[in-house]
């Protein structure tokens, strides 16, 4: 269960309306209200700690020798 950042609903991680990153950090929404209200202000609602670090994986260039 994950927790919604603009209204403290806890939702299923599968469940969620959306999921949208923010300085690196991604947060699972559970509505479109949620999602409006969360893009309009993100800085007021970003709390790394209600969301998920985004681990990328190192972009490898196709034709560089190894």
């Amino acid at each position: 269960m994950i927790t919604d950042p603009v209204c403290g609903k806890r939702i299923n991680r599968g469940k969620a309306h959306i999921v949208i990153e923010h300085e690196g950090v991604a947060y699972s929404l559970c509505c479109p209200l949620c999602q409006a209200e969360f893009e309009r202000a993100p800085a007021a609602y970003a709390k790394p700690d209600v969301g998920k670090k985004v681990r990328r994986k190192p972009v490898r260039h196709p034709y560089r020798e190894r």
